[in-house]
């Protein structure tokens, strides 16, 4: 009988805080869930810079070929890129520099605006996140470092949920 009491007065008791607080909070802090809907265009071709002096240049090429290429960095980009602390709208292009082995070893992007530094450093995250490699362009018949421009453009929309 005492248990009883005494499980019937926690149970209340329970429901009374419980009460108390969602009437007492604080309604000057309210939060507001956005969601942004994120359009990506990565355009085609994607641009190489040729090797100076080189009389027989065979540009970097990337395993299963740029479509394939394209598709995971869209596909990457879309999981990856952390939109809720930025809206990304109008074009931008990055220069991927390709080592002798297939590497990716630098990443730049461009135009440089206002807290873009974050999307550029999500991005260097998104390009070393995909794991083929580029089989690397040839001078000559012999490895050499190249430079691969993409250019992307991106539309946000963002909605109140």
């Amino acid at each position: 009988m005492k248990a009883t009491m005494f499980l019937s007065a926690l149970l209340i008791s329970g429901f009374a805080s419980a009460q108390f607080d969602v009437e007492d909070r604080d309604d000057d802090f309210i939060t507001e869930n956005n969601r942004s809907i994120l359009k990506i265009d990565i355009k085609e071709p994607l641009l190489q810079v040729a090797v100076k002096n080189c009389n027989d240049f065979k540009a970097a090429s990337f395993e299963g070929g740029i479509s394939a290429y394209k598709e995971i960095l869209r596909k990457y980009m879309y999981v990856y890129l952390n939109t809720d602390f930025y809206v990304l709208n109008g074009d931008f292009a990055f220069a991927l520099t390709i080592d002798q082995n297939g590497k990716v070893t630098n990443i730049e992007g461009t135009p440089k605006v206002a807290n873009s530094r974050v999307f550029f450093d999500d991005m260097k995250y998104i390009v070393r996140r995909i794991k083929k490699s580029w089989i690397p362009a040839t001078c000559n018949g012999l490895p050499v470092t190249s430079q691969i421009k993409i250019k992307i453009n991106l539309s946000t929309i963002a909605t109140d949920l």
